[in-house]
């Protein structure tokens, strides 16, 4: 597994390390395993956990794993929560703005996918 470490930008995030599967050609060439694990004070207070991605076509294989649009549902979600409380700022404000328009843009390809007949294919 390769780490990744693009989140590393305070003592926090460096607490925790990201580990993630090799791309797979077969399967859009993009991860489908995550492995995030945070580091305790001591070494036996490490927990993790594992973000498992689908993998393979929901008509073969069923839903297996969760999505894009998933994860930026709970960054969303959790970015409306401080712009409600004590801790909204232009930064979160302007986060959400383009996390907003990640998803947009996903479900925008989903329904061109849809359009064309190829949803739930490999097919582009």
């Amino acid at each position: 597994m390769r780490e990744i470490t693009s989140h590393q930008t305070n003592a926090c995030n460096e607490a925790i390390t990201i580990h993630a599967d090799e791309a797979d050609p077969q399967n859009g060439n993009a991860p489908h395993l995550y492995r995030v694990t945070i580091h305790g004070e001591e070494p036996q207070d490490a927990e993790g956990v594992e973000l498992r991605f689908q993998h393979g076509l929901v008509k073969e294989v069923g839903t297996n794993g969760i999505t894009n649009e998933v994860l930026l549902a709970i960054v969303a979600d959790r970015l409306h929560g401080f712009q409600s409380g004590p801790y909204a700022c232009e930064e979160n404000a302007d986060a959400l703005l383009h996390v907003l328009a990640a998803m947009s843009r996903l479900h925008e390809r989903t329904k061109a996918r849809v359009a064309r007949g190829v949803e739930g294919t490999h097919e582009v």
